[in-house]
């Protein structure tokens, strides 16, 4: 694309799934003589093949219903940056193919007029969804309420037209609340004659809180007096409150469900720090509040994904009795490139199935069955030793856009370096001074992905294993992924993504699945103990110029005990 010319448009912070920040910055110049999009930001190589997204433009919003899956995004139908909202709908029988209609919600009514944000979807008693959302309603600042919207016509599964009723708004923010920071209703839940419902909030300069609203008639509702949980950790957007079968069953839960075997997630999106941090632990409903198990969880900093994933969503799908997580993949170029390649934001990383680990400490995810109907071509390698300093390609199949599992076992730990005390507690910090090119003891070892036949591009997802910094502990693993060399592009948003793999490794076995999809890399540690989704925009390894490599970093050899790379092909339908 050849120079854009002057550019001036109202930057505003992009907004996730269910709500994220709508603070509008000043108006941003761009002058495309002194600051020219690299060619191959727009190439369309690096549209996402098998990700959701719309033909065009910027997206960020579940559902199922009479046999089809329902998306609504937040969708501008005008440009690639946040504005002019409209919430866009999309169905599928599969989660995977995905067919457009009309936007179902859109700005009409004196509580919305200036702005339909986002919200989640609820299913009443008689089986009719209901979706409530944030309205802006005032012209001269962000005064937040919340709105209700029922389909016309019930007998349609595909839910295409939305109705509001007059007693809209149903819920507004009274003395007390910050009226700018009161948004993103939850799904609802059940019990004792009431619906219950959370609202993100601020309190003070420094509190986030889910406030919790009661109703017994879906219109009237009353805050209660105490929030369900709080913590001084900023602004809470996009709170969602589900239960987990404690055993650490598959099995997912619907929202109202409870008893002396279910434990409680609480997940918040972070406004200040733009990433999504969740507790598991007990709801006590008759006194309104959740307590989390671990007294330090709101420190602890327990993270759906380790990367670019924020303001995500999870539903129950009655279908298969799962619960299934959305997360919005945030950019990690500039808004100028999106101007110019004219999408941003794809929707969420692979929909991902959530449960509780047996040990009742963390969830794990797993990216739904059904991506694997999109596996084509695959190749193998088995018991393949890779020798400190090497590594190997994985050849015959094209791999800008694959699906990849692979095992590793690690000869000896005994060489495992300490790990630093000083650096014990920020798995990013650490990733960020023993990145993939840092010789260690035990790794880094692990993929290069979206490289490049002459290695001067490439993503390394890896692991490295430290010996406890207080000593007798087991050994501490951490999983990475480092693009600092994923693009030859100047001025590249290029951060390592790190977490801690909470896994027992003393028999040297771990193992790591990575989907691939152009300009995405989405990856799960030790089974979807820690995952990791990172953006990245080659300008070499695009399309069938893409390589795949097994590497060992580390002093110690490493042996791939079974690796399969599966070619993915792309949806019959995907996107808007």
């Amino acid at each position: 694309m050849g120079a854009l010319g002057r550019v001036t448009w109202a930057l505003l912070l992009l907004l996730q799934l269910a709500g994220a920040s709508h603070v509008v910055l000043e108006s941003l110049e761009v002058e495309a003589a002194t600051a020219a999009v690299p060619p191959s930001i727009v190439n369309p190589l690096l549209r996402t093949g098998y990700h959701f997204q719309p033909r065009k433009n910027w997206i960020n919003a579940p559902l199922y219903y009479k046999g089809w899956y329902h998306l609504f995004y937040q969708y501008n139908p005008k440009g690639a940056v946040w504005g002019n909202i409209v919430w866009a709908h999309s169905v599928s029988r599969d989660l995977i193919n995905w067919m457009a209609l009309k936007p179902a919600i859109e700005p009409s009514i004196a509580s919305d007029k200036y702005g339909c944000w986002s919200g989640s979807a609820t299913m009443m008693a008689d089986g009719t969804p209901a979706i409530m959302y944030t309205g802006v309603n005032r012209p001269d600042v962000n005064y937040q309420v919340q709105n209700v919207a029922y389909p016309r016509n019930k007998s349609d599964p595909l839910l295409r037209e939305w109705d509001k009723p007059g007693h809209n708004p149903i819920i507004v923010p009274k003395a007390g609340i910050n009226a700018t920071q009161f948004r993103d209703p939850t799904t609802a839940w059940r019990a004792g004659g009431h619906w219950r419902l959370l609202i993100g909030s601020l309190a003070g300069a420094t509190h986030g809180v889910a406030y919790v609203y009661k109703s017994r008639d879906f219109k009237k509702w009353t805050r209660v007096s105490q929030p369900l949980h709080s913590a001084a950790t900023g602004m809470w957007e996009c709170p969602d409150f589900y239960p987990v079968e404690a055993a650490g069953r598959r099995k997912g839960l619907d929202t109202s469900v409870s008893g002396p075997k279910v434990k409680y997630v609480l997940k918040n999106s972070l406004d200040l720090r733009r990433y999504d941090y969740y507790t598991v632990g007990t709801y006590h409903r008759k006194a309104e509040r959740y307590v989390p198990d671990d007294p330090a969880g709101d420190e602890r900093h327990l993270r759906y994904d380790y990367g670019n994933f924020y303001a995500s969503k999870t539903f129950y799908d009655p279908a298969k009795r799962r619960r299934i997580l959305w997360g919005w993949a945030n950019e990690s170029d500039t808004s100028a490139d999106d101007v110019a390649k004219g999408w941003a934001g794809i929707q969420q990383a692979i929909p991902r199935r959530v449960w509780l680990d047996p040990s009742g400490k963390q969830l794990l995810q797993w990216p739904i069955e059904e991506v694997e109907a999109l596996r084509g071509k695959s190749v193998t390698l088995k018991d393949k030793a890779i020798k400190p300093g090497q590594h190997v390609e994985v050849t015959g199949l094209q791999t800008a856009q694959a699906d990849v599992e692979v095992s590793f076992e690690v000869g000896s730990l005994a060489g495992a370096e300490r790990l630093d005390p000083a650096l014990a507690g920020d798995a990013q910090r650490l990733c960020g001074a023993r990145g993939a090119d840092v010789e260690g003891g035990v790794g880094p070892f692990g993929l290069w992905v979206l490289a490049s036949a002459d290695g001067h591009e490439r993503t390394a997802v890896f692991f490295r294993v430290f010996r406890s910094a207080r000593g007798g502990d087991k050994p501490v693993v951490l999983m990475c992924t480092d693009p600092t060399k994923s693009s030859l592009n100047p001025n590249m948003y290029q951060p390592t993504f790190a977490g801690f793999v909470d896994t027992d490794i003393s028999n040297g076995k771990i193992s790591l699945r990575t989907l691939i999809d152009r300009s995405v890399v989405e990856s799960f540690g030790a089974g979807g103990k820690t995952c990791i989704l990172s953006r990245v925009y080659p300008s070499l390894a695009i399309g069938k110029n893409a390589r795949l490599y097994v590497f060992n970093g580390g002093k110690a050899d490493v042996k791939v005990t079974r690796l399969t790379a599966w070619q993915m092909k792309k949806p019959l339908m995907n996107g808007a």
